[in-house]
């Protein structure tokens, strides 16, 4: 499968799971983005970190909670229970310690932890369904470097994860005990900082063997044409963009200068790619099953946006007063739709 289509997979139901803080529509997300990320797996190193994702997602509501209880637990009607409050000094007026927990307060921090949670698994489902290295090729020749430096910040956590599962296995090999406590997390931390620092060594010497950093030389007028074109195209994006949003504005600056900026930074991107010269060994190409995938996210998030602007309180559940959530129909079939690459065939590569 394309790796671009698994992330525009992920980014919908991110984008669906960002408009909405209803409980029962972020759990159908998540439970969507949980199966097809079972189903469809592999058993790539990348591909192991599904239980790191799930203590992520679980360490941000229980923080969420523990710091709604602590400060400003009181706002609301419902008193859920009562802790013994800290008194605190004037300069921190408006900030409370302890104190009456509500219910409305538990609630509004919980759909909001929950909101977080589910971006970060989809996210995760991003990096365990594709190779984020594999996005590099796809990136246009201007910005190879930025797509560099953007692929190495992607597989920081997936890299840290398969060096925690190594640690693990060779610690169990020697048969010594599982780690506990602080004391034990030393004795993990030390080998995975070591393990990290190789890999980055390893990977400074694998792109300077292929060349990484090469620049083809480049006239002096094209250079300067590139700049022009950049700089004009994101002068023309701003302006574009002002028009657009002031009603006010002249109508020539607006959607025009909006186009035109837009052709000029693509002319002036490819003017600038000439300096980079690269190969791609076997290309990923893009296929049907690839726009089947890319387009079921996409539909989980424009069925959710769309149901948001017809019965906004569906998305929105209130908690003062409460009221039970209810899943709208319309973003609960779009979410479903986000089922299919559990049973699409796999992309072939031609």
């Amino acid at each position: 499968m394309h790796p671009g289509a698994w992330w525009l997979w992920a980014l919908g139901l991110a984008a669906a799971a960002s408009r909405t803080t209803n409980p029962l529509l972020l759990g159908l997300v998540l439970a969507v983005a949980l199966l097809v990320v079972v189903a469809r797996r592999t058993d790539a190193p990348w591909a192991l970190g599904l239980r790191t994702y799930l203590f992520l997602a679980g360490m941000v509501i229980v923080i969420r909670l523990v710091f709604a209880v602590a400060v400003g637990g009181g706002a609301g009607t419902t008193v859920l229970f009562v802790l013994p409050e800290i008194p605190l000094p004037d300069v921190v007026a408006g900030i409370r310690l302890g104190g009456p927990v509500t219910r409305e307060v538990l609630l509004a921090a919980f759909y909001d932890a929950l909101r977080l949670a589910t971006l970060l698994l989809c996210i995760g489902a991003a990096n365990l369904l594709a190779d984020p290295k594999r996005l590099l090729r796809q990136v246009p020749a201007a910005l190879h470097e930025l797509g560099t430096t953007v692929v190495v910040a992607l597989t920081i956590a997936p890299q840290l994860v398969e060096s925690v599962q190594r640690v693990h296995r060779a610690r169990r090999l020697r048969g010594e005990d599982p780690v506990r406590g602080v004391r034990g997390l030393r004795r993990v931390l030390v080998p995975v900082l070591e393990d990290a620092l190789d890999r980055s060594l390893a990977l400074a010497a694998a792109m300077d063997t292929r060349g990484y950093g090469r620049r083809a030389h480049v006239p002096p007028v094209d250079r300067r044409r590139t700049a022009v074109l950049l700089l004009g195209g994101l002068v023309l994006l701003a302006v574009g963009t002002y028009g657009q949003l002031d009603a006010a504005s002249p109508a020539v600056l607006g959607l025009p200068a909006l186009l035109l900026g837009v052709g000029m930074v693509a002319l002036g991107l490819r003017s600038a790619g000439a300096r980079v010269q690269r190969t791609v060994h076997r290309p990923d190409r893009w296929g049907p099953t690839e726009s089947v995938v890319a387009a079921a996210g996409l539909t989980a998030a424009v069925t959710v946006v769309v149901a948001g602007g017809r019965a906004p309180d569906l998305l929105f559940p209130t908690v003062q007063p409460f009221a039970w959530p209810v899943l709208p129909i319309l973003a609960t079939a779009g979410v479903l739709v986000a089922l299919l690459p559990a049973v699409l065939p796999n992309g072939r590569r031609r």
